[in-house]
């Protein structure tokens, strides 16, 4: 069985070099990648999530 690999707020925010402040901003805006509440508050993303998101954000150049 393979293990889905998810990330770490500070991983997500070093990937997508952004503040935690800004992240957040993002998110309550409903345009952040999807993230998961662990039993214990922390948050966690799944890599798939991250990657449809970083899709999402992509753009034609004109």
């Amino acid at each position: 069985m393979s293990a889905r690999k998810t990330l770490k707020l500070h991983e997500v925010l070093e990937e997508i070099d952004m503040s935690r402040a800004a992240f957040y901003r993002l998110r309550a805006r409903g345009q952040a990648p999807k993230m998961y509440k662990l039993p214990n508050g922390q948050l966690r993303c799944r890599r798939s999530d991250l990657d449809a998101w970083w899709e999402s954000c992509e753009q034609p150049a004109a």
